[in-house]
């Protein structure tokens, strides 16, 4: 709290010499201490906007979001213009930011509640989620309570890929709503008819960026008719290897079973073989004891 008191007591004797200095022109000093503060607030409080959000990354900052109908907005407002007096004494930049007007940084920074704060120290941010009084904010700062918090992950802070997307969806959403306004008041088409052309519009635009993915995809992975001859050559000789080696499967498989026909017929003419040879036996033995009997 050095700063503060360094900054009260410089306040006080610089006070006291200017009374000194105009105390014979009262009206003067009444209207120095008019025009003094806000001259003082415009200097210190800035204003972000999505041309200039980059400027945050450098230094110490400390960001409100808000929105001019959000009534805890206007309560925290006259706190935040007394907070921004003391930044040059900090060292922190004090600066505001109009999501009604700004809703592309509405979306990098996924703004879901007003007001939001925002504390940035050379790029790496932090949200203030404590006590919304200027003697907070001042502690805050000067007793860096700020290393106490988790900063947001690389991969949600304000200039990573993700945040980028999402900042272009934001902006896109809030042109399509000013074209609503601008069809249903202005051009005086009704709510349904200005539904009708936005469906119309994004049946058309998906087509048109279908047909711009399969030109880039034909010129990235040309179509086999576009191909050299040497690919048709190429895949004939694979084509032909393949009938062969399918042809010699043929082969193979009628062999073998031309091989087991000739087994089971050579099988099957010895059963017979011996099946004659029993019979003759047997016959035999038939004529010879009928030549016993007759003798």
């Amino acid at each position: 709290m050095a700063s503060l008191v360094r900054r009260e007591e410089r306040e006080t004797g610089a006070v006291l010499h200017l009374n000194s200095l105009l105390k014979p022109y009262p009206l003067l000093v009444a209207l120095c201490l008019m025009v003094l503060p806000v001259s003082a607030k415009r200097e210190n409080l800035k204003v972000i906007t999505d041309g200039n959000w980059e400027e945050i990354l450098a230094g110490e900052w400390m960001i409100e979001f808000f929105a001019p109908w959000c009534p805890a907005c206007q309560q925290l407002q006259p706190v935040w213009n007394e907070f921004a007096e003391w930044g040059e004494d900090m060292g922190v930049n004090i600066a505001k930011v109009d999501v009604t007007e700004q809703p592309g940084l509405s979306g990098r920074f996924i703004i879901t509640a007003l007001p939001t704060i925002y504390h940035c120290k050379d790029g790496v941010f932090r949200r203030y989620q404590g006590a919304r009084t200027k003697d907070d904010f001042l502690s805050f700062i000067d007793e860096k309570k700020w290393q106490s918090i988790e900063p947001v992950s690389s991969w949600f802070g304000p200039s990573s890929f993700m945040m980028n997307m999402m900042s272009a969806l934001f902006k896109l959403s809030m042109f399509i709503r000013q074209c609503h306004n601008y069809l249903t008041e202005q051009v005086g088409i009704p709510v349904w008819g200005s539904y009708v052309i936005f469906a119309l519009a994004t049946l058309f635009s998906g087509l048109a960026l279908g047909l711009v993915l399969v030109f880039i995809a034909d010129f990235v992975f040309p179509s086999r008719r576009f191909s050299s001859p040497a690919y048709y050559q190429k895949k004939h000789a694979v084509e032909q290897a393949r009938l062969l080696q399918q042809l010699e499967e043929e082969q193979e498989a009628d062999g073998e079973e031309e091989e087991e026909d000739e087994d089971e017929y050579g099988g099957r003419e010895e059963e017979w073989r011996r099946g004659a040879a029993a019979e003759d036996a047997v016959r035999r033995r038939a004529v010879g004891g009928g030549e016993e009997e007759d003798t």
